[in-house]
């Protein structure tokens, strides 16, 4: 029996439907903040995995940073940043248990760039242009990193890679049916590509935002410095959002929930700044 293009492609989907295993999971708990939102990891991405992959990519990064001699070149600077990780890596028992116990790293690159990200598993990385084109306080800090941490506890990589690779799944059915041929997966590039180029999804940053005031507040951070912070990146980027910030939501929107979600935590503020 002969298949024309349209029975292929019909078959290529049932083929691939049968290829992609998902789960739902509670990556993390609620917290103050309620951010409870069920995701859908496939099978084919493993915790462990990505973590390997992070490790990996980190270290390319780190290697790459000290070969040009900008890693960690303001020892003060790194011990700031380092500082503030250590008093906002205990908050992160709230939303999951393990995470304290993650093999966290700090590091400042010294480049222009108005930047910061953690990797799965603790990894991160914050750009001494963000310090000083910001003029950041501690405060400020705290918000950006815990943003950054909250996008780590919540797998919102894995979940991005999830998405990623269930799609490619679904390009190599239809490539099978048609006579194509499949491809292989590199973790440690598909983690880089994900903390470096690609912009996360409004989503995940309204999640990362409202945990990240959280953490702030309970580890003694005020929470409202999000929004100054987020007023000096507007500025800095001359009234729009830096590019990897382009698919957060409007400025105006997110500020409103920036002040309400800020709000909502200032008992917890108050209660670290008591102890």
């Amino acid at each position: 029996m002969r298949l024309d293009s349209g029975w292929k492609l019909l078959l290529a989907a049932v083929l691939a439907a049968g290829l992609v295993s998902c789960k739902t999971v509670r990556t993390t708990q609620g917290g103050a903040v309620g951010v409870d939102r069920q995701q859908t990891m496939s099978a084919l991405v493993s915790v462990r995995e990505l973590e390997q992959g992070a490790n990996q990519a980190y270290r390319q990064a780190l290697s790459a940073a000290g070969k040009k001699g900008v890693l960690n070149t303001d020892a003060a600077q790194a011990a700031r940043v380092r500082a503030i990780a250590q008093r906002l890596i205990p908050a992160t028992a709230v939303f999951r248990s393990d995470a304290p116990g993650w093999q966290w790293e700090i590091n400042v690159i010294n480049g222009p760039e108005v930047n910061a990200w953690c990797m799965p598993g603790g990894k991160i990385a914050v750009y001494s242009g963000l310090i000083q084109k910001l003029n950041a306080t501690d405060d400020e800090l705290a918000a950006v990193m815990g943003h950054e941490i909250a996008h780590a506890l919540r797998e919102h990589a894995r979940e991005r890679a999830s998405q990623q690779i269930n799609a490619g799944i679904v390009a190599t059915g239809v490539g099978v049916a048609l006579g194509g041929s499949q491809g292989t997966m590199d973790m440690a590039s598909l983690v880089a590509n994900l903390t470096y180029n690609l912009p996360n999804s409004r989503l995940h940053e309204t999640e990362a935002d409202r945990i990240g005031v959280e953490l702030a507040a309970r580890a003694g951070y005020d929470p409202r410095a999000a929004i100054s912070l987020w007023e000096k990146m507007r500025r800095v980027a001359g009234g729009g959002p830096p590019q990897w910030l382009s698919t957060h939501p409007s400025s105006e929107s997110r500020i409103r929930d920036l002040q309400d979600y800020a709000a909502r935590v200032m008992p917890l503020y108050e209660r670290a700044r008591r102890r």
